[in-house]
C-alpha cells in the first residue's frame, strides 16, 4: 500500500469509532490546552509587571535607603537624606534629573466637598520629567516654591474632577487637614498602574509635606531621611558610569567605604532582570508540566491503541487475506495514532486560545499567548 491508501484507512477508521477517538484525544487535549493556558497568564504577568516599571519613567536609576538598627533607641540609623537628591542634581555628570517622593494621607476640602483619606504625595520640581507624567492645566511647581515651603498644590486629574467638577481649579484653594494650598495645575490622566491610581492624588512640595503631614512621631525623628530617591539620565549608555559617580559621591557624603554604603543603586534593567529571572523558572517548571501532560497523553493513545489491535483482529485477518503485508499493517495503526496525536493537539492549541482569552476577560487578569 502507498502512503495516500494508509492515510485514508486509518483516517476511515478514527472516524468509525468516533467516541473512543475522542476519549483517546483527551489527554493530548487537555495537557495542551492548560499549557497555552498557564503560560499566557505567565506572559500577560510578565508585561503588566514590564509595563509597571516601564510606567515609572524612561532611564531611570533607583537610588534606595538601606536602614541599619541604632544604638540604644533602636530607631533606624544612616540611609539617604533629602539633601542627598540635591547633591546628586548638582554633582553628577549626565543627570537631567532627580526626584524625591514623601507620601502621606489627609481630608481634602474644597469647593464645598469633602474627600477623606486622599493620598498625598510630596515630590521635586523634575517629578513630570522623571515620572513621565504631564500637565493638562496650569503648571507644576519648581524649585524655588520646593525650597520656600510654598503651600501649592497640583491634583490629579479624577481628583480635579471630584473636587471642581467642571470648574476651573487653578486659583483655587483647598484644605489639606489644616493647610490651606492654592491649586496651580492638573496633571493629564494616567490612570491606574499596578495598584496606584495616580490620577486620584494631590501632588505638591516635599518640604510641605516632611514640614506639615509628617504621619507619626517616629517620622519626625526620622526628620528628612527619605527612603527612595528617583534620577533620570540623558544617556543610557553612560549608565555604568553615572552610577559610579552617584555611588561615590553618597558614600563620601555619608563618610563610608563603598563595601559598607548604607544604600543600594538599581535600575529598571536590574527589576526586570530579576522579574524576567523568575518567570523563566517558572516557564521551565511549565515546560516539564507540559512534557508530563503529553507523555501521558500519549500513554493513553498507546494503550488504547494496543487494545484496539486486541478488538481488530478479525479486520487484521481479512486485511491479510487480500494481500496486506504485516508493514502495512504496523503503518496503518501508526498512522492512526499519529492523525489521533496531531488531531488532538490541534484541537488542545483550539481550546488553549480560547481558555486564555475566556480567562482574561472573566478574570480581569492579563493573559498573552506567546506564539
Amino acid at each position: 500500500m502507498n502512503s495516500s491508501e494508509v492515510f485514508n484507512i486509518a483516517w476511515a477508521a478514527i472516524l468509525k469509532n468516533k467516541v473512543r477517538s475522542l476519549l483517546t484525544m483527551l489527554g493530548i487535549i487537555i495537557g495542551v490546552a492548560a499549557v497555552i493556558v498557564m503560560v499566557a497568564i505567565s506572559a500577560g504577568t510578565e508585561a503588566t509587571i514590564n509595563e509597571e516599571i516601564n510606567s515609572l519613567g524612561a532611564n531611570l536609576v533607583f537610588v534606595q535607603s538601606t536602614f541599619t538598627r541604632g544604638g540604644a533607641s533602636g530607631l533606624p540609623e544612616g540611609g539617604l537624606v533629602y539633601d542627598d537628591a540635591a547633591a546628586i542634581a548638582e554633582g553628577v555628570d549626565g543627570v537631567s534629573g532627580v526626584v524625591v517622593e514623601q507620601s502621606a494621607s489627609q481630608t481634602i476640602k474644597a469647593n464645598g466637598v469633602v474627600l477623606d483619606a486622599v493620598t498625598l504625595l510630596g515630590s521635586t520640581a523634575d517629578f513630570p520629567s522623571v515620572r513621565d507624567m504631564s500637565i493638562e492645566d496650569g503648571r507644576y511647581f519648581n524649585d524655588l516654591e520646593v525650597d520656600r515651603n510654598q503651600k501649592v498644590a497640583v491634583l490629579g486629574s479624577s481628583l480635579a474632577e471630584e473636587l471642581f467638577g467642571e470648574a476651573d481649579p487653578i486659583g483655587q484653594d483647598i484644605t489639606v487637614g489644616t493647610t490651606r494650598l492654592v491649586v496651580i495645575g492638573v496633571l493629564e490622566e494616567k490612570g491606574l498602574v499596578g495598584d496606584v491610581d495616580y490620577d486620584s492624588r494631590l501632588y505638591m512640595p516635599i518640604s510641605v509635606v516632611l514640614d506639615k503631614f509628617t504621619q507619626s512621631q517616629f517620622s519626625r525623628i526620622m526628620g528628612d531621611r527619605v527612603r527612595l530617591i528617583y534620577v533620570e539620565v540623558e544617556d543610557q549608555e553612560n549608565l555604568d558610569n553615572i552610577i559610579l559617580q552617584i555611588q561615590l559621591l553618597l558614600a563620601k557624603r555619608h563618610d563610608l567605604p563603598l563595601e559598607e554604603a548604607d544604600f543600594t543603586v538599581t535600575t529598571q534593567q536590574d527589576i526586570i532582570g530579576t522579574q524576567e529571572a523568575t518567570t523563566a523558572a517558572f516557564r521551565s517548571l511549565l515546560g516539564w508540566v507540559a512534557g508530563v501532560s503529553l507523555i501521558v497523553g500519549g500513554i493513553g493513545i498507546m494503550n488504547i491503541m494496543l487494545v484496539s489491535v486486541t478488538e481488530r483482529t478479525r479486520e487484521i485477518g481479512i486485511r491479510q487475506s487480500i494481500g496486506a503485508t504485516p508493514s502495512d499493517i504496523r503503518w496503518q495503526f501508526l498512522t492512526e495514532a499519529l492523525l489521533l496525536s496531531l488531531v488532538g493537539g490541534l484541537l488542545g492549541v483550539i481550546f488553549g486560545v480560547g481558555g486564555a482569552w475566556i480567562f482574561g476577560s472573566a478574570s480581569g487578569m492579563r493573559t498573552v499567548v506567546v506564539t
